[in-house]
Order: C-alpha cells, then structure tokens, then sequence
C-alpha cells in the first residue's frame, strides 16, 4: 500500500514537471513567434536551428522548414558571404551582447532575391548541445528612407544656401557697382556742378570786365582821341615855315597819343590772350644786360623832362628766359615808373644773376602807393586812389604777374606814399 502510494507520488511530479515544461514552452513560443522583430538562433556551423514568423515574414518565407538547416548565409547577400563567414568566426572566438557590424551598412535577402537594410544585434547561450547564436533582426528600410530624404534634403538645403549666398554674393557685387556707379555719378555731377559755378562765375565776371572796359575806355580812349583830333587841327593852321616848332610840337603830341591808344589796345589784347591760355613760356639763351640796355635805351626817349633811367647789370650776362616775355614785363614796369614819377627824377634798374637765380629790381621817385591800395595791386582794373588823374587802365601790373608767373618767377615790391616804389621780380633758371 505504502509503495502504490509512493509510486503515485512520483507520477504525480513527473506530471506536475511536465506540465510546467510545457506552460514555459508555450511561453517562449509565444515570445518568440509574436515577438515584433525577426529572431534569428544558429549553431557553431552558422546553421539556422530556429527562425521565428516576423523573420519569416521579413525574408519572404512561408515556412520555418525553408530556412532550417540552411547556413546563415541564405539570408546574406553573397557579395557580402567572405566577410560575414569572417566576422562569425571572430565572434565565436569572443562572443558578447553587442550589435552587429557597427559603423556598416547590413543587407539582408529575402526569398526572390530583394535587398533590404537591416540593423542586427547578436547575442548567444550555451547548452548541453553545444554553443548558439542569437540574432535580432530589425527591417530598417523605413528609417533609411528617412535618413535618406533627410540627407536628402540636407543636400537640397546646402546647394540653396550655395545659392543664396551665391546670389548675395552677386547682389553684394551688384550693390557695390551700383554705389560706385552712383558715386562716379555724384562726383561727376559735383564736376558738372563746380563747372558750372565756374562758367558762372566767369561769365559774371566777363560782364564786369565788359562793364569796367566801357566804362574805362570810354574815358581812357576820349583823351588821346580828342588830343589827336584837336593837334590835327592846329597843325592845319601853321603854314608858315616859321611855325615849324608850334607844327612839331602838336604831331608829337599826336604820336604820344597814338602810342597811348596803341599801348592801351595791346593791353586788352594780352588781358585775352592770357585768359584764353594762348600765351606760353619760351625759354632762349639771351644775353640779359644787352637786352636790358637796348630796352632802356627806347624807354629814355619816352621820359618826362629831365627824368633819367639807371641801368647797372652784376655777375653773368647769359641767361635762360623767354626774352619777349621779360622785355614786356620791363617796359611795362619802367612805363610806370616815368608815368608815376616827377620831372627830373631818377629811375634805377639792377639785374644780377647768381647761380641760376636772376634779380631784376626797377625802383623810382614818385607818388608810391597807400597801404589800403596795396592788397589789390595787381587785380585787374586796379587803380590807386592816388592815380585817378594819371592816364592807365589798371591792367599792367596783372599782365607783368601773369607774364612773371608763365616763367615760374615771384614778383614783389615796397612802397611808401610820395616816397617811390620798388619791385623785385625772382626767377630761377630751368
């Protein structure tokens, strides 16, 4: 009885063992055929021992039986079978958790021969039976699609920054051609603008010369005109030889008067010419005491009553100037100094050449010239306060600048009211 009882016992657990065996079998078929991810179990020859539905469905199988048996390498693309069958036996060397193929592209291949991406992390177990290997497949066509279109895209987003700034670039360029255009045409419009200021100002300037020509003429060339007119007329009337000195006396005055019409024409004639750029420096090799001598030799014959002119000349004769310019500009000033000096009075002239420097000095005796008329001296028109009844046009101490300054000289001078005037003119060879 005690052993039937036993006996039951025993068959009881075997059952109860069985039992359990089966529940925690049916458990992991549950876990492994419903899991969401193909489960992939091979065996140290890289044969499928166990391949759950997912994986099936994955590769495109029907059946677990068309895969079991089979290397690993059915599902592996074959370009992809030397270094897979590699890679396995590193990994049976030093199994361990970890994904597969870290830093690679994976490829598996279904059952028509399609490719697709897959992501695969390994593990293992031992048995009695001998050593597996775990595979946990994940189909990642999905993701590679994203990352592709985000890749994609990222491309598609660097080639219009490409562009965008290519066109900035561009519109940069443009902008740049643009405000430089604009400041080219500013400038030019400031050009046009100080231009037109200058014509302007010039032409004002034309209608006041005109004005004071008028105005000027009008009484400098009434006086020789009516000289002329009036000594015509009583030379007519001495018939007599006896009268021969009154008949000398009046075609002298005539000529004077000529001379003075004559001089007061060249003036304006040089005025314009000056203006209009017409006149240049010449430079000759000349001999500057000979040509100062003969000057004031002419210039003697034109004195007032008893007025002398002074020539001394020191250091080298032969200089480089433009004669014609510098003899204008001599007889210009010993004209003023006979017209602004007394009878009798002295009028000195030096020249001396030291280097390649040349200084002329014409200094006279006469009325001089007020501080206030000094600052204008050499304007055009000018005429001291002092000289109103004196005949001149107020133009012949501007041309004697001008003509000074086309040969690159200074001009100077000292004066003091009923003292005399001196001028110093500077120049330096070339």
């Amino acid at each position: 009885m005690f052993v039937k009882i036993e006996s039951r016992k025993k068959i009881h657990l075997v059952y109860t063992s069985a039992h359990i065996l089966l529940k925690e079998k049916e458990k992991f078929e549950a876990l492994f055929q419903y899991a969401s991810m193909g489960i992939l179990v091979i065996n140290e020859k890289s044969e499928i021992m166990l391949a759950n539905n997912f994986l099936l469905s994955q590769f495109g199988y029907e059946k677990a039986e068309e895969l079991v048996g089979k290397k690993v390498e059915a599902l592996i693309p074959s370009r992809y079978h030397h270094n897979h069958t590699q890679h396995l036996t590193n990994y049976s060397k030093k199994p361990e958790r970890r994904p597969m193929g870290i830093g690679k592209d994976l490829f598996g291949i279904k059952k028509d021969g399609t490719e697709f991406p897959v992501e695969i992390s390994l593990s293992h177990y031992g048995a009695d039976e001998g050593s597996f290997a775990i595979a946990f497949i994940i189909d990642i066509t999905k993701r590679k699609e994203i990352e592709n279109a985000v890749l994609q895209q990222k491309e598609q987003l660097a080639d219009i920054n490409l562009k965008i700034e290519e066109l900035n670039d561009a519109l940069e360029q443009k902008v740049e051609l643009r405000t430089q255009q604009l400041q080219e045409t500013l400038i030019q419009l400031q050009t046009s603008k100080e231009e037109l200021t200058k014509a302007l100002s010039k032409e004002k300037e034309l209608s006041d010369l005109k004005s004071r020509f008028v105005s000027m003429a009008s009484h400098e060339f009434r006086t020789p005109l009516s000289t002329i007119l009036s000594s015509a007329s009583l030379v007519a009337k001495y018939t007599e030889t006896a009268q021969q000195e009154n008949r000398d006396k009046h075609i002298h005055r005539i000529k004077s008067s000529v001379n003075n019409l004559t001089d007061l024409l060249n003036e304006f004639l040089s005025i314009g010419k000056i203006e209009d750029g017409k006149i240049t420096a010449h430079y000759a090799q000349f001999n500057i005491k000979e040509m100062l001598g003969v000057v004031c030799a002419e210039m003697q014959s034109l004195v007032k009553h008893g007025q002398h002119i002074n020539y001394v000349h020191h250091g080298e004769e032969n200089v480089c100037l433009d004669p014609s310019l510098l003899r204008n500009v001599v007889l210009n000033l010993l004209s003023n100094a006979i017209k602004f000096s007394p009878e009798k009075g002295v009028i000195e002239i030096n020249s001396t050449t030291k280097e390649k420097e040349i200084t002329i000095t014409v200094r006279d005796c006469g009325i001089g010239i007020s501080k206030e008329d000094q600052e204008h001296l050499f304007e055009r028109f000018f005429r001291g306060t002092n000289a109103a009844n004196i005949q001149g046009t107020g133009l012949g101490l501007h041309i004697v600048s001008k003509y000074i300054e086309l040969m690159d000289g200074q001009i100077a001078f000292s004066s003091e009211l009923e003292k005399g005037t001196e001028f110093i003119i500077k120049f330096t060879m070339p």
